[in-house]
């Protein structure tokens, strides 16, 4: 028995001893084809020493599917990242100081006019032109596409000549919710000198497409701060700051409005619309509600309402102001400030609405600076 055993034995296969994980990789590297195309090349460009990109190879999905994830709000709260598109709007975000990660261009002449220290940081991609254009929002693409983490307001190096011009002038949106608007609003808040921008919760996302190419880089220029409750709005504002709201009504309008029977449903108003809202703060029997409207000075927008320093809200077209913004207002000492119409007319858009009055606001600071700096210079007389 033990003979036929050790016969079996012998006739068994002899076991194969495996090299380890690395050799294995190895040697399949070496028995690879070689009509197998080579990964994607890396190649040195031409835009400076030590800068290094990567050139795409055909078929490559990575464009699109980056494009398409971050054009999605969710995708950009949650991974903490926005897309910039065209040589000026990312060139703006990097002199600010925002992370570049990834940077999908056409040419390599597009580098060089952009901060070379800021893209030895970042993974450059070269793609054709014809895959930027497919995935492009601009009419006429550039052949530049960025992916940047959310850029914080703290950490950002707004322009010298902003800040030196800057007022104590604020801005608050309150329900702005079209694209266009928000970025024309935030363009002409960079224009006038405006300290900072709130935008409360309602507003449409800055960081949208949209938004982003109406501000022409107005994001890069001054701080904006989305998504803000109205009970952290006044602690993002300065001491002793009045703050006024936008309206479209005549200023005997409100005597009307105001003393409204109850179940009259909505108080307040709008650049836009006038259609303000309010908070229910009790029902009857019948459930009709009562609505408590602050009783809010009236006046037009070019009579003097400037103090040092001021803020303005400006509610959108549809929703209008929100009842939180007028007791803001109303705890400040605000005013309402009407732009006058020519009767018949609806009203005005709220970007058009939000640049009157932060211009007029500008010109009105800007002459009480002139007042004082006079008053100092006057002889005393002993």
């Amino acid at each position: 028995a033990l003979g036929r055993r050790g016969v079996r034995a012998l006739r068994r296969s002899p076991v194969r001893v495996l090299p380890p994980q690395k050799e294995r990789g190895a040697a399949a590297e070496a028995q690879r084809s070689p009509r197998e195309p080579p990964p994607p090349a890396v190649e040195r460009s031409a835009a400076g020493p030590g800068l290094w990109y990567e050139k795409a190879a055909p078929g490559d999905k990575r464009l699109g599917k980056v494009v398409t994830i971050a054009k999605s709000k969710k995708f950009r709260d949650h991974h903490g990242k926005v897309l910039l598109e065209g040589q000026r709007l990312i060139k703006d975000a990097l002199e600010a100081g925002a992370v570049l990660q990834t940077l999908f261009f056409s040419t390599v002449g597009h580098l060089k006019e952009l901060p070379e220290a800021a893209l030895k940081r970042a993974n450059l991609v070269k793609v054709k032109f014809e895959e930027i254009k497919s995935w492009s929002d601009l009419v006429t693409p550039q052949g530049l596409i960025g992916i940047f983490s959310k850029p914080d307001h703290t950490k950002m190096s707004y322009p010298a000549t902003q800040l030196s011009r800057s007022l104590p002038l604020l801005l608050v949106c309150d329900n702005i919710r079209d694209p266009g608007n928000l970025g024309t609003i935030l363009r002409s808040a960079a224009g006038a000198g405006c300290e900072k921008v709130l935008l409360t919760k309602g507003c449409v996302d800055p960081w949208e497409p949209k938004v982003l190419r109406a501000g022409m880089g107005a994001h890069f220029r001054l701080p904006v701060l989305a998504n803000l409750d109205w009970e952290s709005v006044p602690s993002n504002l300065p001491d002793g700051v009045r703050v006024c709201v936008a309206d479209n009504k005549d200023p005997g309008a409100w005597a009307e409005a105001t003393s409204a029977p109850r179940g009259a449903g909505r108080a307040g108003s709008a650049p836009g619309k006038s259609k303000p809202t309010a908070a229910l703060e009790h029902e009857d029997e019948e459930g009709v509600a009562d609505v408590c409207v602050p009783n809010l000075a009236t006046q037009c927008y070019y009579e003097d309402w400037t103090q040092t320093p001021v803020a303005v809200v400006v509610g959108g077209e549809t929703h209008g102001l929100s009842l939180e913004a007028l007791h803001l207002a109303a705890s400040t000492r605000g005013k309402r400030l009407v732009i006058p119409v020519v009767p018949g007319v609806d009203s005005l858009n709220s970007a058009i609405a939000a640049g009157i009055l932060l211009f007029e606001g500008k010109r009105q600071l800007l002459r009480r600076h002139q007042r004082e700096d006079k008053k100092q210079m006057l002889p005393v007389v002993g």
